[in-house]
């Protein structure tokens, strides 16, 4: 197994321990906690959005978000991941967390697309050409439950309390 295959597979217990040391780094404030929320709160809708839209294993999905991003639960995580930075006012947090992200979206990133074009052949590279019409599918909060939305909702409530906790005792 390549560095990419061990990132690209590890990177969700990487994020958690990335997450607890951000969480012990980081230095809120109430300003901080607030902004840093609202973005956070942003991206985890652009990632309902897209679990929203989201077959996974069964199509190449065109519809919600993904007629503007190839990949919206990474973007909407970036995005989360932007906020818990802003949440966190510490330029170490900022680092770990960049790095973090570079390494290993860059790696299941590439993963995603390789599988992608194996498992639906052309339909893939068309799309990311922009030359697939795809399904057109109206916006379903069960199809992003079953896509385990929930989790990430409660991840980022939790992350968020434990920040406001640090605030709180400070």
């Amino acid at each position: 197994m390549n560095l990419v295959e061990v990132l690209a597979r590890r990177r969700v217990a990487l994020g958690f321990l990335c997450g607890v040391a951000a969480l012990v780094l980081a230095r809120p404030s109430r300003e901080s906690l607030a902004a840093g929320a609202a973005i956070a709160g942003a991206g985890e809708a652009m990632r309902i959005w897209a679990a929203g839209h989201l077959e996974k294993g069964r199509e190449v999905t065109t519809s919600g978000p993904y007629r503007f991003t190839r990949h919206p639960l990474y973007l909407g995580s970036a995005i989360i991941t932007l906020g818990f930075i802003v949440a966190s006012r510490s330029v170490t947090v900022a680092i770990l967390a960049a790095v973090y992200l570079a390494l290993t979206y860059t790696a299941a990133i590439s993963r995603e697309e390789a599988f992608l074009t194996q498992q639906f052949g052309a339909a893939y590279p068309d799309y990311k050409a922009g030359r697939l019409g795809g399904v057109a599918r109206t916006f379903s909060l069960e199809r992003a439950m079953r896509n385990g939305e929930h989790r990430a909702v409660l991840g980022l409530t939790a992350a968020l309390a434990v920040l406001a906790a640090k605030l709180a005792i400070r």
